[in-house]
This record gives structure tokens, C-alpha cells and sequence, in this order.
């Protein structure tokens, strides 16, 4: 079974985040693997480890993301792929999700796994979109997924329920936490990661000028929210903490 894992290098999740004439700053921070993905990750290895083939996994995004993909290849991952956009400064999902399925037309695959949502941008569009372009069917928000022959049962996350779908392959899925415990890279699987095979691909490689994936969006503005004010506490008779609650949901909080 060939899988395939798409990838994103994300901030830490401890990390503050600060913001600098419209964008985010990078000063200083660390970086990962997504965690949704890591769900995706783990599950592939497993997957390939009952049912036999390889992983791949592919990030979309600049050199550094290199340290990412070595961490995939040290939990159990075969192969990784980085296709280097850093050149392009302005991109989008329909950017990620474009080159990804340039590299895929071409390429077979039994499976295509990835997070239900990077925790960055939380758009979920890559999945969907990349399955799309694909011609493939797509399942997202996971918790569960077993594969006999070319028949997938699938459990997923539908607003504190859950939904059993049957689909067959190839097909994509995105994971949702609960899917499983991503490993730890071992000692061994990070030496090993070291001679794994990755390739790092331009744009060109795929046969794609920077037209082909210009981002079909632009932010206009990125700010934090306003920090949190203190609360307030009513004193006084009941009636009239409920008056003075009103004036303040209409005077200050805006909300009636």
C-alpha cells in the first residue's frame, strides 16, 4: 500500500505570538510539525506496518521545513518530499493545495492522509481542495479508519458524535485528534532518518510557473485581539445589579 502523508511546518504551539507591520513575526521561534498531522503521520506508519508499502510525506513551504521532514523519516516515515515555494510571496491554500497535486498526478497512491487543520491558519482547505483537484473522494475530521482490501470504514468527528462512513480507495482522509498517540522519534529511527531518502523540487520540477499557483486571496489586515479586561462584580440590591448589567451589555460591551 503506497501512502502518502501531506505535511506543514507550523509555530510551536508554546509559542507567543507577536505581530510586526502586518505579519507575523518569525524572530526567534520554533518550529514543528503541525500536530494534526503528526496524527496523520502515525497513522500511516501504522497503516504501512499491517498492511505493508511505504510512507511518504510532503511539505509544501522553504528549506528549513527540511527538520520537520527529518522528524517524520525518524518516527517511521520511508521517503519525504519538500517542494520549495519560498520564492513566492504571495500564497494561499489554493497555492499549497495546486502543487501538491502536480506532484500527485502523477505519482500512485493507495491513500493520502493529512490533519484535519493546520493550527497556524485553521483553514482546512487542503485537504478538500488537493482531493479535489485529485478526482478522489475525501473524508475529513477522522477518529478511526480500517482498510480491507480496497474497502475503507471510517469513523469521524461530527460535532461531538459520530458518523461511520464506508469509501473506497484511493482516497483522502484528514485526521482528527483521537485518531491515535503519535510516537516519539526513537534514537535508532533518527539515525536511521538520516540516510532516508529526501528530495527537495522547485516549482519547475513540476512543470508550474509562479502564475500557475498565485494565491487567489490577500490579507488585508492582521492584528491580536485586544487583551482581556478584568471582570466586574454587581453590588446592591438585585434589581438594581440587573439594571446597572443591562446599561453595561448596551453601553460598553455592545451587545444588545
Amino acid at each position: 500500500m503506497n501512502i502518502i502523508v501531506i505535511m506543514k511546518r507550523t509555530f510551536d504551539t508554546e509559542e507567543k505570538i507577536a505581530v510586526s507591520n502586518g505579519k507575523i513575526s518569525e524572530d526567534g521561534v520554533e518550529y514543528i510539525i503541525n500536530p494534526y498531522d503528526e496524527y496523520a503521520v502515525e497513522e500511516a506508519i501504522t497503516l504501512r506496518d499491517k498492511h505493508g508499502g511505504e510512507v511518504i510525506v510532503i511539505t509544501v513551504g522553504e528549506e528549513e521545513a527540511e527538520k520537520e521532514l527529518r522528524t517524520a523519516l525518524a518516527m517511521g516515515a520511508d521517503k519525504a518530499v519538500l517542494i520549495n515555494i519560498e520564492d513566492i510571496e504571495e500564497k494561499d491554500q489554493y497555492t499549497t493545495s495546486t502543487v501538491l497535486a502536480a506532484y500527485l498526478k502523477e505519482k500512485e497512491y493507495d491513500l493520502i492522509l493529512g490533519g484535519n487543520v493546520a493550527v497556524d491558519g485553521g483553514s482546512g482547505q487542503v485537504g478538500p481542495r488537493l482531493a479535489e483537484e485529485l478526482g478522489i473522494n475525501h473524508v475529513s475530521t477522522i477518529t478511526k479508519i480500517d482498510i480491507d482490501g480496497s474497502k475503507v470504514t471510517i469513523e469521524r468527528d461530527v460535532e461531538g458524535d459520530v458518523e461511520v462512513v464506508e469509501a473506497g480507495l484511493p482516497l483522502l482522509v484528514t485526521a482528527q485528534q483521537g485518531l491515535n498517540e503519535p510516537r516519539y522519534p526513537s534514537l535508532p529511527g533518527i539515525m536511521k532518518a538520516k540516510k532516508k531518502p529526501l528530495d527537495v523540487l522547485e516549482l519547475e520540477d513540476l512543470a508550474l510557473d509562479e502564475e500557475d499557483v498565485e494565491a487567489k486571496t490577500r490579507r488585508v489586515d492582521l492584528f491580536l485581539p485586544p487583551e482581556k479586561q478584568g471582570g466586574k462584580i454587581l453590588e446592591g440590591e438585585l434589581e438594581d445589579q440587573v439594571k446597572e448589567l443591562f446599561t453595561l451589555l448596551r453601553s460598553e460591551a455592545k451587545v444588545i
